[in-house]
Formats: structure tokens, C-alpha cells, sequence
């Protein structure tokens, strides 16, 4: 492996905060949601980093697993951010507090 194992995690963990940054400090919902995507993407950087550290095949495949899992979710999520803006006519999380208990 070219780059050292620590070095793959602390961008990795750089990415997870950020992303989770992104999600506590957004209100817009289509920013949450690529929140939500970084912080998917440094779990798949720290599989891809760990499967090369211990040469096994294994971190790759479950990044296949998850750029399909992902990609199915972008897709759901999308739609639900056209339908809540054609329903209140904004994509502001604060609009939508109909099931708040």
C-alpha cells in the first residue's frame, strides 16, 4: 500500500465529521442529504483502506454493496425532496414538523 493506513483514516474521519457537520448545522434538506453522503463515502474509504492495508478482497466488495445501496438511496431521497417541495414549496426541514410529537 502506497498511502499509510493513518493517513486513509484520519481523511477518513475528516470526511465523517464534516458530513456529520453538515447534517446537524443544515436546514436546507437536499444539504442533509449530502451530508449524509460524505459521511457514506468515508465509511467506504476507510473499507477500500482497510482491504488494501490487510490485502484481503473483502472491504472492496462491501464498497461495491454500498455505492448500490447508496445510489438507491440518492435516487429514493430525490424523489421525496420533489414531492415535499411540490407539497409546501420549500425544501426548509423546519417547514415539515407535521409528525413532531
Amino acid at each position: 500500500m502506497i498511502v499509510p493506513l493513518e493517513h486513509v483514516l484520519y481523511l477518513s474521519a475528516i470526511l465523517f465529521l464534516l458530513g456529520l457537520g453538515c447534517v446537524l448545522a443544515r436546514r436546507n434538506l437536499i444539504m442533509i442529504l449530502i451530508g449524509v453522503e460524505i459521511m457514506l463515502n468515508a465509511v467506504g474509504l476507510t473499507l477500500v483502506g482497510a482491504s488494501a492495508f490487510w490485502q484481503q478482497i473483502d472491504g472492496q466488495i462491501m464498497v461495491v454493496f454500498l455505492m448500490a445501496m447508496t445510489s438507491a438511496e440518492v435516487s429514493i431521497s430525490l424523489a421525496m425532496v420533489v414531492y415535499l417541495n411540490r407539497r409546501k414549496g420549500t425544501v426548509d426541514v423546519r417547514a415539515f414538523d407535521e409528525l413532531r410529537g
